[in-house]
């Protein structure tokens, strides 16, 4: 196990003021299985000192196991236990600022009435120009019913609203797009259509976030269908991108090529299907997925409409049996599933220097330490191992591009793009096995990406701005 910042809390406890009180505390943490953070003195009282103390454990039930532990051992009186991701989260994690002054008449007469009014007018008669006058040229609507929430399941909007600011701070952070929680009480597809689209006259671009596939498919597209803005569904297509730039690297390291590899994949929700469908777009002509009864193939019973259009399209050789058996021989293995899918014995199977992309969060398809030495190439969705595959890579810098380019929709060349730029911002000497995907704080990747969508989106004529952008 790690201990994570996401469970640590701030022990707020009271010591003896004498030698050695302090080092009693950090022993029963340490033999509790924590690791102690930052300390600081709140004050001296007499005879004791009063201090916080930040420990971090491996989950939940660790950290109430630490605390209760330090309370048992009689070294210091606990007198509060602050969660510190909870902490974070008090009042909500954004907030909204004005850009403009208002300090004078002048000021208010021209930020509303009756200054506003003539740009109103502007913008009746010249409807473009909203682009150019209003926040839409900047902001993206981040939409989520709650249906598909993290490894939580349907746990409704307001349980997905944290996640969704969560993502609109990261756009912020990363690419200064401007992004809003957009949480509906609905899980009907026509509703969650038709409100996206009465609400699209603010936004330059749609991040569809957390809806339950095979909705999600339906969704994102009558809305690409209806809308002349951007409309991604970040946890199929952000995935996809940076699996495929991960993939790329991995690829060179190991001395292959995409279209020569056989890869089996684990998980056929919205995930599965859109990484499937950008391998295939990049060169991938082997590539086999399963889901929990199995390689999807032609001609299998009880398939739902979209794995019987996954399973046309794939699996050439139209083999049958379980992800471990297909593991035989195979040169890449990408799970978007859950812990369990393949075994350890699987992973051994494969070709020569194999690729495992082991991408269920927070635990694995696989054990990754229980397959160093069988795989050449290891990464996760973990932040605690090499090579995170994190969406944070790809969708900051894409909306970013199409912001800039006023694209009206993200195709298939606009992705293809962003997964090159991401894996080229690796120079090639180096690239290595635990190094080919880029750090989620590498602020050189949103730019290079949104350059990239960008000039896409101009050479497939879907810019709005492309002279702008190619100055």
């Amino acid at each position: 196990m790690h201990p994570s910042a996401s469970f640590s809390a701030t022990l707020r406890v009271r010591l003896d003021n004498h030698p050695g009180a302090f080092a009693r505390l950090a022993a029963t943490i340490g033999e509790a299985g924590g690791l102690l953070g930052a300390i600081d003195l709140v004050r001296v009282d007499g005879d004791t000192k009063l201090r916080d103390v930040n420990v971090l454990a491996d989950n939940e039930s660790h950290l109430a196991a630490i605390v209760a532990a330090v309370r048992a051992s009689g070294s210091a009186d606990v007198v509060r236990v602050s969660d510190r991701t909870f902490l974070a989260h008090l009042g909500g994690k954004l907030e909204i600022r004005p850009r403009l002054p208002l300090k004078t008449r002048d000021d208010l007469s021209m930020a509303y009435t009756p200054g506003v009014a003539r740009v109103s007018r502007a913008i009746a008669e010249e409807p473009d120009d909203v682009w150019n006058l209003t926040i839409k040229r900047n902001t993206v609507a981040v939409v989520s019913d709650g249906s598909a929430v993290l490894g939580l399941g349907n746990v409704g909007p307001e349980a997905a609203l944290p996640v969704m600011e969560g993502k609109a701070v990261l756009f912020k952070e990363f690419a200064n797009v401007d992004a809003f929680p957009i949480c509906l009480a609905t899980q009907d597809p026509d509703e969650i259509v038709r409100i996206v689209q009465a609400i699209e006259p603010v936004f330059g671009g749609i991040n569809l976030e957390d809806i339950s596939a095979p909705r999600c498919f339906e969704i994102e597209r009558r809305l690409r269908e209806t809308l002349d803005i951007p409309v991604f569904h970040d946890d199929q297509h952000g995935t996809a991108v940076v699996v495929l730039a991960a993939l790329q690297n991995a690829l060179r390291v190991v001395d292959k090529r995409l279209e020569d590899v056989r890869i089996v994949t684990t998980g056929c929700g919205a995930a599965g299907m859109a990484v499937t469908r950008i391998l295939q777009h990049a060169g991938v002509r082997s590539i086999v997925g399963c889901d929990e009864g199995g390689a999807l193939y032609r001609g299998r019973a009880g398939l739902n409409d979209a794995k019987e259009r996954y399973a046309e399209t794939t699996n050439p050789e139209n083999l049958q049996g379980s992800a471990d058996d297909l593991l035989e021989d195979a040169d890449v293995f990408i799970g978007v599933s859950a812990p369990g899918a393949v075994s350890v014995e699987g992973i051994r199977r494969m070709a020569s220097r194999a690729i495992v992309f082991a991408l269920a969060n927070p635990t694995p398809e696989v054990d990754p330490e229980a397959i160093e030495g069988l795989a050449e190439v290891i990464a996760t969705g973990r932040s605690d191992y090499p090579n995170q595959i994190n969406n944070v890579l790809a969708f900051p810098g894409i909306f970013r591009g199409a912001l800039d380019a006023q694209a009206m929709t993200i195709d298939d060349g606009m992705e293809l793009a962003a997964a090159r730029a991401i894996a080229e911002t690796i120079p090639a000497e180096e690239l290595s096995a635990d190094y080919v995907v880029p750090s989620v704080f590498n602020r050189a990747v949103a730019p290079a990406v949104a350059s990239a969508v960008a000039t896409a989106a101009c050479t497939a004529g879907l810019a709005r701005r492309a002279a702008a952008v190619a100055s």
